[in-house]
């Protein structure tokens, strides 16, 4: 167990990080043995407490240790910022839970998914009508569940559902790491428009979920889930997935998603669209370098919006400035789309592998979707927006205080 950096200077922490680098760090390293190195030491994630691999640090001690290993080109830190299974588990995960998921967690060996939307519960994911009813150490699930990404691979999934029907819809929900692995989990592909099929529908008859399994209390639900939201929200907001990869399949999107979006190929995010102009000649029009020009101040500001959001990020809570950075990059995404395919021209209508240029502005423009609606549509961003940090008036709820039982939309199959 690494020691805690609490009464370590910034100055001398700098030191220790550039000197354990020296010491550790080759390029030519496997993947695994490398991570692991970087567990050991703790600098995985360093905000954490030491008993879950973490060093205690600040914030500003984090910001340190990311710079430092971003000078070397090394990978393996910054999970306290971006794994989103993990900062679950640290945040309402039993320290029994902790010890078994944890590190399989931190070392990518264990697969995800996320089970919350539903046929009827997309944009209020309060009204999940996915039910799970107490049988001695175990709870037994039904329902549906929609828009899985890795559902097909994955060991467990995060899943909200309901467990009180009697109570209010926020506040009889409650969150299970749910086994997938076994009878009764039926997973479905969905084909998407980009002719991938990275998501699924998920149906679930009496299966099981240890007790254990919970986290947070029975009808916690909601807050779990809010923090969960934050994580997934800021890794969408901070990166994004990038031009089709040929060969893709169900493993790799699931390993992709699992390690977060800060792992994914580079994405219309990273593309220089300077450089693509001027190998077009269409540097000089005037058109285009504004538009380029408005790209990269969407770049920018939404960087800096991500550094403020995640000053405030706390474990085990939420921060509504992090939808601003996730609508923007869903901005960000389409502009650069459409930007491409102004540089590209006319031949950004042809298909077919001898345009590779047009195949991914294209693919692009079509995949910029995922992040406007994946972890909450840009319509329910700019109602957390309003809501929460302009302080504008709530949208009228009618069954917001009612019994989830008396809810037209619950169903007679759902009140069981």
């Amino acid at each position: 167990m690494a020691e805690p950096l609490t009464n370590v200077s910034v100055d001398d922490l700098r030191t220790e990080v550039s000197t354990w680098l020296d010491a550790n760090w080759d390029p030519s390293l496997p993947k695994a043995p490398w991570q692991m190195k970087v567990i050991e030491g703790g600098w995985a994630a360093p905000t954490w407490v030491e008993s879950t691999y973490g060093r205690s640090a600040t914030a500003d001690q984090a910001k340190v240790i990311h710079e430092e290993f971003a000078k070397r080109k090394a990978p393996g830190t910054g999970h306290d910022r971006h794994n989103l299974w993990a900062n679950t588990m640290v945040a309402y995960g039993s320290a029994e839970l902790q010890r078994k998921m944890l590190l399989p967690l931190l070392t990518n060996e264990l697969q995800m998914c996320l089970l919350y939307s539903e046929p009827g519960a997309g944009s209020d994911l309060a009204g999940v009508q996915t039910r799970a009813e107490r049988d001695g150490d175990e709870w037994i699930v039904n329902g549906q569940k929609v828009w899985t990404s890795g559902g097909k691979v994955a060991e467990y999934g995060m899943l909200i559902c309901r467990t009180n029907w009697e109570l209010p819809k926020h506040q009889g929900l409650s969150f299970f790491w749910f086994p997938m692995r076994q009878d009764g989990v039926e997973v479905r592909p969905i084909k998407q428009i980009t002719g991938e099929a990275h998501f699924n529908e998920v149906f679930i008859t009496d299966a099981r979920v240890p007790a254990a399994n919970m986290l947070g209390n029975p009808g916690e639900g909601w807050r779990v889930l809010q923090t969960a939201l934050a994580y997934e929200r800021s890794t969408m907001g901070d990166n994004a997935r990038g031009p089709r990869q040929p060969g893709v399949g169900e493993r790799d999107a699931a390993a992709e998603a699992q390690a977060g979006a800060a792992t994914a190929s580079k994405g219309a995010t990273d593309i220089d669209l300077w450089a693509m102009a001027r190998d077009r000649g269409v540097d000089a029009d005037p058109v285009i370098r504004q538009a380029i020009a408005h790209v990269h101040s969407l770049r920018m500001v939404n960087k800096w919006n991500g550094q403020r959001a995640k000053a405030q990020l706390q474990q085990g809570t939420s921060s509504p400035i992090l939808s601003l950075g996730k609508l923007a990059m869903s901005q960000i995404l389409h502009e650069g789309a459409k930007v491409q395919n102004q540089i590209i021209g006319a031949e950004s209508m042809l298909v077919g592998d001898l345009f590779p240029d047009a195949a991914d502005a294209n693919f692009l423009s079509l995949n910029a979707y995922f992040t406007s609606i994946g972890g909450g549509t840009d319509q329910i961003q700019r109602n957390i927006i309003g809501e929460r940090v302009l302080g504008l008036p709530k949208e009228p709820e009618l069954d917001r205080d009612l019994p989830f039982s008396q809810v037209r939309k619950a169903s007679v199959a759902g009140r069981g």
